[in-house]
């Protein structure tokens, strides 16, 4: 699998996709054996990013240098991007000094289409760390959690994805649109609660429910909180923005900036607390892919209490990132 790109894992199998598991969870074991494994020794990956980061950022940094490698941290600033260098020019020059490419670019309509543009031209492989549609490297390190704590037979574990209001921006719609792609696979029953101004694509929302048809999951849609949540296994409080009710039209101009502002003060009940939570079943499971606008999305209450795995999830980004870069960059 060496040279495979890694944009969404619509692109790849099911085996694939448990290759990288199992390959994850072997690291993860010798991680805490503190055994020192080298396999990418001497190799570097070239990490863009157009946005801030905390887990993507220190978790490929941290996994390039454990297995033996070396992370460049670059921002566009750095770059002759900001410049108005191509594309194709980025691709090619970066592919002929590393082994791999890794990108985070989440503004919305343009992200996907600038990830998919250097994957063309790259001769390495191309890791999104997130854009405006997708975030493969999270979903990944949810799904390897939820194994750990539900075993291998996800068959009908509820997992309540449910829209969370924030103040802190208008958050992309990528982590609840890869979390409803990838967990159908798998044969998990997904619930989905918005208010009906903060859906997601249509299109994600179409491959959900054939991935869910084809692999023995469901996909329900409700813009009901209470009916989302209830009897439960495993609940993700999350904010995204409204650009899935503007579509394509969608533009980031003032006019539609205020559509979501008012859209979102509409929905400030729309928090994860401990009176919502309860309807899940007794022993459901808090993840959050972080950072979390507490007190808006989600209760310290309910996040930090022992319900929550939110700390396993982000430690597992280190190891699915480990995963990941053993396999594409070996």
């Amino acid at each position: 699998m060496s040279r495979k790109h890694l944009i969404t894992f619509e692109d790849w199998t099911k085996d694939e996709i448990n290759e990288l598991l199992d390959i994850s969870k072997d690291l993860k074991k010798r991680w805490k054996k503190f055994e020192i494994m080298e396999p990418l020794k001497h190799k570097t990956l070239f990490m863009i990013f157009f946005e801030q980061s905390t887990r993507t950022r220190n978790s490929l940094e941290a996994a390039m240098t454990q297995l033996g490698g070396h992370a460049h941290d670059l921002t566009q600033d750095k770059m002759q991007i900001s410049h108005g260098e191509t594309s194709m020019d980025t691709a090619k020059v970066l592919s002929r000094m590393g082994e791999g490419i890794a990108i985070r670019n989440c503004f919305y309509q343009l992200g996907n289409t600038y990830l998919n543009e250097i994957a063309k031209f790259s001769d390495v492989p191309l890791i999104s760390m997130q854009d405006d549609i997708y975030h493969p490297l999270q979903v990944i390190a949810d799904h390897m959690t939820i194994e750990e704590y539900f075993g291998k037979n996800l068959k009908d574990i509820k997992v309540t994805i449910l829209w969370a209001y924030a103040t802190s921006h208008a958050k992309p719609l990528s982590v609840p649109q890869s979390q409803a792609l990838f967990f159908p696979r798998f044969g998990m029953d997904v619930t989905i609660g918005f208010p009906k101004e903060f859906p997601l694509q249509d299109e994600i929302i179409q491959k959900a429910k054939q991935n869910a048809q084809k692999n023995g999951g469901k996909l329900t849609l409700t813009n009901n909180k209470e009916r989302a949540i209830e009897n439960a296994d495993i609940v993700i409080p999350k904010n995204w923005g409204g650009f899935g009710y503007f579509g394509n039209k969608y533009k980031d101009n003032e006019v539609t900036s205020k559509i979501m502002k008012d859209n979102l003060e509409k929905h400030k009940d729309w928090i994860c607390d401990k009176k919502l939570f309860s309807l899940a079943k007794k022993d459901a499971k808090i993840m959050h892919a972080l950072p979390a606008d507490r007190g808006n999305e989600i209760t310290n209450e309910v996040l930090d209490s022992p319900n929550s795995i939110i700390y396993d999830e982000a430690e597992n980004r280190l190891h699915t990132a480990r995963g990941l870069l053993k396999l594409l960059m070996k």
